[in-house]
């Protein structure tokens, strides 16, 4: 489905700015099932492109200078493009030209080009509506100055463009599932290889809900780098007994256990995290084969544990939102999603307990934080693409 909304604000407000007749690009958001902090560890992750996106009205614009508008922020953003450089007052804009410097590197030349932007992928909440802009930005300008891109080359770019430009050293999952999702299908994504497969979500006594808890996150302002540092360590003091470890990916259990004297106690449990969290997207993507869906719900029951004591990347508010879900009946299993520190849990509830389940930790919440929750029915949608 289509926020034909948002499309069309997009659209008229490119129109009365710069007087042409735009491409419009649709780039999702994203939710993961299981799989949270393996991707940068090379190991499995379980995402799938959600209906919640990126609108991105863009055509050239005949000279060198680029004008970037967000509507969402009310701002606008120029630079020149063969002369530019991360911007330090305007973060979003970095998501944009850091693409464009990725493009660049590739030999590839981009002339100036004139964009209009919105969505509705809540900022902060854990969907990766940075991962849709990049993305967006990336096939856009693909089509509009015929670059020949592939799609697996523009993931790599998008995710290049957030390391060099926007500071997050995230792994590839985001910009894989914006860019390769399929409708009522999961990606099951190697993150070493980069191979995948679509996965089926064959979803009928239960709905995925995504609840945001509005504690917006900002990943490079947060712990997210030095938890990636915590991993690099730990690899560092394996590889001294086994040169070939290369990630996590490579590590065994039993292998962490045998060296746990070598690790500090931080070092330990984040790798021990990592370990079973890969673990557990094979154990999930099983279970989801077999349609046991009671078997799902108790995985992201454990990851959420994982993710509070092991990696340490909850809050209060993500805390008691899981725990309270975690207790009921008509919920399967929720976790918090994402990189942490606030943003949503995923919860899979009984189909027609959805309105009573939202309602209750609501006022749950309410009564807890002094603020509500934002609930999100989820649509799996298709990946990046022109309208």
């Amino acid at each position: 489905m289509m926020n034909q909304k948002i499309h069309n604000e997009v659209k008229s407000r490119f129109t009365e700015e710069f007087g042409a007749d735009p491409i419009v690009v649709k780039a999702p958001g994203r939710i993961n099932l299981i799989g949270e902090h393996t991707d940068y560890n090379d190991g499995f992750v379980l995402p799938a492109a959600v209906d919640q996106a990126i609108y991105l009205a863009v055509s050239k614009s005949g000279t060198a200078q680029s004008t970037l508008v967000s509507l969402d922020m009310n701002e606008t953003f120029s630079f020149i493009v063969d002369d530019f450089q991360p911007s330090q007052s305007v973060s979003w804009a970095n998501y944009i030209m850091g693409v464009v410097a990725e493009i660049q590197k590739s030999g590839r030349e981009v002339e100036g080009f004139n964009m209009v932007f919105s969505g509705d992928v809540p900022q902060g909440s854990g969907m990766s509506s940075s991962a849709a802009l990049e993305c967006g930005t990336c096939f856009a300008l693909n089509e509009l100055f015929q670059l020949k891109i592939e799609k697996v080359d523009m993931v790599k770019m998008s995710q290049k463009a957030e390391h060099n430009y926007a500071g997050v050293m995230c792994g590839i999952m985001d910009q894989f599932a914006s860019m390769m999702g399929a409708p009522d299908q999961a990606l099951l994504l190697d993150c070493k290889s980069l191979a995948y497969q679509h996965f089926p979500i064959a979803l009928t006594d239960h709905t995925i809900i995504l609840c945001n808890s509005n504690v917006s996150h900002n990943l490079a302002d947060s712990e997210y780098n030095i938890r990636r540092q915590q991993c690099e360590e730990g690899v560092a003091i394996l590889q001294k007994s086994d040169p070939e470890i290369e990630s996590l990916r490579d590590v065994t259990m039993d292998q962490l256990l045998a060296h746990k004297d070598e690790f500090s106690d931080v070092v330990f449990r984040r790798c021990k995290y990592v370990i079973e969290e890969n673990d557990r997207v094979k154990k999930m993507t099983e279970a989801m084969s077999e349609s046991r869906w009671a078997t799902v719900g108790q995985i992201l029951k454990v990851a959420q544990d994982g993710m509070r004591t092991e990696y340490e990347i909850s809050c209060p508010e993500i805390d008691f939102m899981a725990g309270f879900a975690n207790e009921r009946s008509d919920v399967l299993g929720a976790r918090m999603m994402g990189g942490g520190f606030g943003g949503c849990t995923i919860n899979l509830v009984n189909k027609g307990s959805e309105d009573q389940f939202i309602d209750e930790l609501n006022k749950a919440y309410q009564a807890e934080f002094k603020k509500e929750i934002t609930p999100i029915k989820v649509l799996i949608s298709d990946g990046v693409k022109r309208i």
